[in-house]
């Protein structure tokens, strides 16, 4: 694995902490009231998709535990449908999902 995956998966770890920290205390339904915490969520989760994105493709080979195309997808429909953004899939994104994400991810060699 080459410096700068390592670089993406730790900025991809980075992020996925700090969502949890920012989702911690809340609810679902708190999205639909705090528009704050509804933007922040959405730019991390955006950010650790696009991280995924430059990871190499000889690197995502070497790491099948994780979903790529659904990280990088969640980016996609962020970024390009965000008129149309499902709280509930942010929030059990956020909830459910990075939680297992960042456990494979302090698997990996080298990130803390």
């Amino acid at each position: 694995m080459n410096d700068e995956d390592l670089i993406r998966l730790q900025h991809m770890l980075d992020y996925a902490r700090e969502a949890r920290v920012f989702a911690t205390g809340h609810k679902q339904t708190d999205l639909n009231h705090d528009r704050a915490l509804m933007h922040i969520l959405i730019r991390l989760v955006e950010v650790i998709g696009e991280a995924a994105s430059k990871v190499s493709r000889e690197t995502r080979d070497q790491l099948p535990q994780f979903e790529w195309q659904d990280i990088i997808g969640m980016r996609n429909k962020l970024i390009h449908i965000y008129h149309k953004i499902n709280l509930y899939v942010l929030w059990d994104t956020v909830d459910k999902d990075l939680p297992e994400l960042i456990e494979k991810l302090e698997k990996v060699s080298g990130l803390q």
